[in-house]
């Protein structure tokens, strides 16, 4: 699975290093690294719905550093 956290300036402003970072602690925890490649990109295109998120090049959210375990617990149980 790749999970692209937009680091764009609309995004940043939102906090997606913090997304980033709680995403990071999310993977650790539930022993992901091996699933799981995360990447930043610059602007995936969707600024209105800051911080984006695509995973596996589809499945686009908008994440907040509170909503990261919530929505990660989403993607990856589907």
């Amino acid at each position: 699975m790749v999970i692209k956290v937009c680091i764009g300036s609309a995004c940043h402003l939102k906090g997606s290093y913090d997304v980033i970072k709680g995403i990071e602690a999310y993977i650790n925890e539930n022993d992901l690294n091996t699933e799981v490649d995360l990447k930043s990109s610059f602007c995936l295109g969707k600024c209105s719905e800051a911080v984006s998120v695509e995973v596996n090049q589809d499945y686009i959210v908008s994440m907040s550093p509170s909503t990261v375990n919530e929505l990660m617990d989403q993607i990856i149980k589907g």
